[in-house]
């Protein structure tokens, strides 16, 4: 491989097969609005220095372009090169000497560009034919794919999330789609979680897992059963109309045990985030329920504040179970994460329908 030229590009599917490090040469504004997962950015112009570039391009003239983007990147070689070094130096010391894998938006002249710097220090550079959008074409395909989905459902607070990922541990394929956008899915979901990804990333994100899944021979795949917005982040029309149509195994637990799961999850956050989120929905909630729910949360009650507001979540929730075509309830009153797992696991509830 050390005798690759720095234009040698692969389609999608080898590009992916191959091992190496990703690195995506976008600037820091594309990266963050979606990326491939894994991938590590290190930009060949500020965000600053792609717009002028791509505007001095339309206004003025390829060679224009060329010359003013030659001039922003120049004094930034030296310290490229050290970071693509550091990038690669892992892939480069492992047996397999495994190539850099460089892209940009559609792999054109800024991978190309990355890559004859990293063949210049010995390295051996792969560019993405198509670049990332030819990713995102392939991210948006696998939603209009059919999956084997069932899903996990239950009213606020009977633990579906710590469910699934007790399953996962023990072998079950789960997709955690509250994990992967760093919310609950109500109007507190958001609180005591990193920042949420864009829904373009996220996206990027669900694809990779369901792909990971089918690569793995998964004959099911388990979701919690969610609506189609999770925070800011939106599930794809296509996947979500699976999931419209998927079997729903609904959780059963006694109202205490929800309110003390609850309490467990959102005490910890204290006052302040709490009765700002309530307020968020007093609309919906109705004048009597938020000062029930306000006056608990200035007094610490939060067993209170949750059973004031679980009535209106219950409702929400039993509306968008109606929908469902297949479904099928277990009780697991009493019973820990653990337990539960277990129970499902020996009784081959998770198998159902067949």
């Amino acid at each position: 491989m050390s005798g690759m030229g720095p234009s040698t590009s692969l389609e999608l599917e080898s590009f992916r097969c191959t091992a190496g490090p990703l690195v995506d040469v976008r600037s820091p504004s594309e990266f963050r609005q979606g990326h491939w997962p894994g991938a590590i950015n290190l930009p060949l112009f500020s965000d600053a220095q792609r717009a002028q570039v791509g505007l001095t391009y339309k206004t003025v003239g390829r060679e224009e372009a060329i010359q003013l983007g030659l001039e922003a990147v120049g004094p930034r070689l030296a310290s490229l090169a050290t970071q693509l070094r550091q990038v690669a130096a892992p892939a480069q010391d492992s047996a397999t000497g495994a190539a850099v894998r460089i892209y940009c938006w559609r792999g054109g002249m800024r991978s190309g560009s990355v890559a004859w710097l990293a063949q210049l220090i010995g390295l051996s550079p792969l560019l993405l034919a198509g670049g990332y959008k030819t990713y995102r074409r392939w991210v948006l395909q696998q939603f209009t794919r059919p999956w084997p989905l069932h899903l996990l459902g239950g009213r606020t607070g009977t633990g579906k999330t710590d469910l699934l990922l007790s399953l996962q541990r023990h072998g079950v394929a789960v997709v955690d789609l509250e994990g992967l956008a760093h919310h609950r899915g109500s109007s507190f979901g958001g609180l005591g979680q990193p920042e949420q990804p864009s829904t373009e990333h996220y996206e990027n994100l669900l694809a990779e897992q369901l792909h990971r899944h089918r690569t793995g021979g998964a004959e099911q795949i388990w979701l919690e059963a969610e609506s189609a917005q999770v925070g800011r982040c939106r599930i794809p029309q296509a996947l979500f109309q699976q999931m419209r149509d998927a079997p729903v195994l609904e959780i059963q637990r006694s109202l205490e045990e929800r309110i003390a799961q609850l309490v467990k999850v959102y005490a910890p956050l204290g006052a302040a985030p709490l009765q700002e989120a309530t307020e968020r929905i007093s609309r919906r909630l109705g004048p009597q329920r938020t000062k029930q729910a306000l006056d608990a949360i200035q007094d610490a009650d939060w067993a209170t504040a949750c059973r004031a507001m679980l009535d209106y979540y219950d409702r929400c929730y039993d509306h968008e179970l109606a929908r469902a075509v297949k479904r099928r309830e277990v009780d697991l009153q009493g019973l820990d994460v653990e337990q539960s797992t277990q129970l499902l696991l020996e009784q081959g509830l998770l198998d159902w329908p067949v």
